[in-house]
């Protein structure tokens, strides 16, 4: 009966955020998407390369919509980040015959290796799943995954919040570095 009573929570539901947060939140989100975006298009399109994947956009969440978290700081989003990948192609590398094993394990290892190094962001168990199912594009990236698109992405988002989330007076972007 205890275990069923914590599933019925323990605190109230947040308050909701004003207009202006909102805004702040939607104007960074939609430069850093873009950013990134633009950067892909002009620059790696035709070419194995690509510098945009899903988990950005759940990155974009946090470091734009919630900047105070402890998940969406400068470590965690980069070392969660360039963890995960690592983690990912490794796990497609030893068990890509077993696909549903591969993706367990990296998702579960890149979490795990997140909390030990104190980098813990939700998006990078996204970018660990997609080095394993990607597809062949993210396949033959390798280990360069980790670094395009995975890192400079990721650098680029941390540029364009580092300067949109800074912009209006009440916000403050980063909480720390270290």
């Amino acid at each position: 009966m205890e275990y069923l009573k914590k599933m019925k929570g323990s605190t109230q539901s947040p308050p909701r955020v004003g207009f202006r947060e909102i805004f702040w939140s939607w104007i960074g989100s939609v430069l850093g998407i873009a950013a990134v975006g633009y950067l892909n298009d002009h620059f790696f399109k035709g070419t194995d390369l690509m510098l945009i994947i899903g988990s950005f956009g759940a990155s974009a969440v946090l470091i734009f919509g919630a900047t105070k978290s402890p998940l969406a700081q400068p470590p965690n989003l980069m070392g969660g980040h360039l963890i995960s990948a690592l983690i990912g192609v490794s796990a497609y590398k030893l068990l890509h015959p077993w696909m549903w094993l591969a993706a367990a394990v990296g998702v579960a290892t890149a979490i795990a290796a997140m909390h030990a190094t104190k980098t813990l962001h939700p998006p990078g168990g996204a970018t660990a799943l997609i080095a394993v199912i990607g597809g062949d594009q993210v396949h033959r990236l390798g280990y360069i995954y980790a670094l395009i698109p995975v890192t400079a992405g990721a650098a680029i988002l941390l540029l364009v919040a580092l300067i949109v989330n800074n912009i209006p007076k009440t916000r403050r972007y980063p909480e720390f570095w270290i």
